[in-house]
């Protein structure tokens, strides 16, 4: 069902790189060494610490630890919207990651269509192109006919699929997702994962890395299980998840793996305050 993998990047090469039949000499996201400090030198907060991984061409990596264990810090990284301290991270192909964030932010005077479109105009697809290549991208994400609607006539859960068409209109290798269903009610957010991995099967070779602190959450749809140490962030244990999908978040077997990996972090969490 799971393989428990060690915080050593080296033993782990071979876990890494045969996800979905990736290839491990190629990673999609490769950080090397990685660590975050805020404020001065000498002064500041140390937030991540030495983060060695490899993401492979088509893998689904969820980052999991407790609130302010730098999840989101190390998403903001591998997106290219701040500086590591020290070490070094490469994203395979010629775009930046695509990013999706909690909330949607999505442009609330654009229709959900034109919403897709900005993407697809920033990525230089020709004018002519754009409106078929909106509507076939809100039609993947199962919101045929919804490219002229506002965005306050769609409810939270539609919101965040055209969040998605347009973070897969970006046609990035690698996408980058913080928490992008944690305000959405139970039932959404179930109906929400079934969605992401149809999707994410459906494409073949985008890569996943998906910032959570729902431990259910994280083995319902990750291949890789990707255990954060509290400040300073470090890659406490890893998990290969190899329970067949589609799951559901109510199975015995994402259950079973749940209630190990809640250990483990409960295990970090007391580390944490004893210091």
């Amino acid at each position: 069902m799971a393989t428990a993998l060690t915080d050593n990047p080296t033993a782990n090469d071979a876990a890494n790189g045969t996800a979905n039949g990736a290839d491990a000499g190629t990673p999609a996201v490769r950080l090397s060494h990685v660590s975050k400090s805020f404020g001065r030198p000498g002064h500041g907060q140390t937030v991540l610490d030495d983060i060695s991984l490899d993401v492979a061409p088509g893998e689904f990596v969820c980052l999991l630890g407790a609130s302010g264990c730098g999840k989101s810090t190390l998403l903001n990284l591998v997106a290219g919207l701040d500086a590591p301290s020290s070490g070094e991270i490469r994203v395979a192909g010629d775009r930046r990651p695509a990013l999706m964030f909690q909330e949607h932010a999505l442009f609330p005077w654009l229709t959900a269509g034109k919403n897709v479109e900005l993407a697809l105009r920033l990525r230089g697809v020709p004018r002519g192109e754009r409106r078929e290549e909106a509507e076939r991208l809100l039609e993947l994400v199962r919101l045929r006919g919804a490219y002229g609607k506002r965005v306050h006539e769609l409810s939270g859960g539609m919101r965040q699929r055209v969040a998605m068409a347009r973070a897969l209109a970006q046609k990035s290798s690698v996408l980058l997702m913080d928490e992008p269903f944690a305000a959405l009610d139970a039932i959404t957010r179930d109906v929400l994962h079934e969605e992401l991995t149809r999707i994410w099967q459906a494409t073949g070779d985008v890569s996943v890395l998906f910032v959570t602190h729902n431990v259910r959450e994280a083995v319902r749809l990750a291949q890789r299980v990707v255990l954060l140490s509290s400040r300073p962030g470090r890659i406490a244990r890893q998990w290969q998840v190899g329970i067949p999908q589609p799951r559901r978040i109510e199975d015995a077997a994402v259950a079973d793996l749940s209630v190990e990996i809640t250990e483990q972090l409960r295990g970090e969490i007391r580390r944490h305050g004893q210091h």
